[in-house]
């Protein structure tokens, strides 16, 4: 072996190690392998998937499809514009009103008899890079109509034309516009609760402790639907379930093969937050003292264990938590929504819970 290269192996050898020093004692965060193992409540129709959750899993090549010859640089343009067009020939029995949510855009998502005080937040998910309010209107019409209220869909800034916290502040804007202002124009809300999938569950559940710890009235109830809780990628079904989970295997399996302290300089550089910030790993922050949450989560998903942990940690903390987890279902579910059973029965839970959580006026009622 020639001088140089020696040069190259030592300076390769000193990298890697001051690498993997930095992310271990910096990046990775406390062990949270206490807060493992079930929690709460399990779901399932059967020992074997359905005809229809089959369906919804075969759907899932049209991911592939559009991906198959498209130049790695229009991936996610390519993606945007599939999410954007999934239920693009849906007819929704909902009012849906362009809105500026103090600088954020958004839409309000109106019901038949909609009550403008009753409002939610959704925050869509996408990887943080992907999505928007017409890719989940089969979400954001069901929380309408099942909770009787107005729900502010934000069109919250991406990744990678933006920054990871510019994402962050215009859901926390949006929080603040919709205490105060409704469909109709300003006015207090009666009734506010928060509610994210995926992505937008990791905001859902940042943006209730930053209310918490903001002083602002907490919301009534949030809901949080497979979320990611820790940019440390450090629960064990973020690999264990690569293989199994159909949705977020084939798009991020290649990524369970890189080291974690790799994974962890790449989060760090991409968005300048270290992921064990509770900013952006909500499971590492302060769980006290927050309003009740709801989380749904697949058994064979990869963020099964993101949501356990959370759950855990929260209830240790005192926070009233529950998690609700079903067999054999995609990443969200819920999304595929009336024509998958088991996202029916998930949404008829969550209506269950947020009606308890604040009760719908009747009719008539003053």
């Amino acid at each position: 072996m020639n001088h140089s290269l020696l040069i190259v192996v030592a300076l390769f050898a000193v990298v890697t190690a001051v690498g993997w020093a930095v992310s271990h004692w910096h990046l990775r965060g406390a062990d949270l392998s206490a807060f493992d193992g079930p929690v709460g409540e399990r779901f399932s129709r059967g020992d074997l998937p359905s005809d229809e959750a089959q369906a919804v899993v075969a759907s899932l090549g049209g991911i592939k499809q559009v991906l198959k010859g498209t130049p790695m640089r229009e991936h996610t343009a390519a993606l945007r514009r599939y999410m954007d067009g999934i239920f693009a020939d849906r007819h929704f029995e909902a009012l849906f009103v362009p809105v500026d949510a103090g600088g954020v855009r958004a839409e309000w998502v109106l019901a038949p008899g909609a009550d403008p005080a009753r409002r939610m937040l959704y925050i869509h998910g996408g990887a943080f890079m992907m999505g928007s309010p017409r890719s989940h209107r089969t979400l954001t019409t069901r929380f309408s109509a099942m909770t009787g209220g107005a729900v502010l869909a934000i069109d919250y800034r991406l990744m990678p034309e933006h920054p990871r916290r510019a994402g962050i502040e215009d859901c926390r804007n949006a929080y603040r516009w919709l205490l105060a202002n409704g469909p109709e124009g300003a006015a207090p809300a009666q009734v506010v609760f928060v509610a994210g999938d995926s992505a937008g569950g990791n905001l859902t559940l940042s943006l209730i402790a930053w209310a918490r710890d903001a002083g602002l009235r907490a919301p009534d109830a949030a809901v949080a639907l497979s979320p990611l809780t820790d940019a440390t990628l450090a629960s064990p079904s973020m690999r264990a379930n690569v293989h199994i989970d159909a949705m977020l295997g084939p798009l991020f399996g290649k990524l369970a093969r890189v080291p974690r302290w790799m994974m962890l300089w790449g989060g760090w550089l991409q968005t300048r937050i270290n992921p064990s910030d509770p900013l952006v790993s909500p499971v590492r922050g302060d769980l006290s003292r927050l309003p009740p949450v709801l989380v749904q989560a697949s058994e064979v998903e990869m963020l099964r264990d993101d949501a356990q942990r959370y759950v855990n940690k929260a209830r240790a903390a005192g926070s009233p938590v529950r998690l609700q987890t079903w067999n054999h279902m995609v990443h969200v579910w819920q999304i595929f929504n009336p024509e998958l059973t088991e996202a029916r029965d998930a949404l008829a839970e969550i209506g269950l819970f947020l009606a308890e959580a604040a009760p719908a006026r009747a009719a008539g009622a003053s």
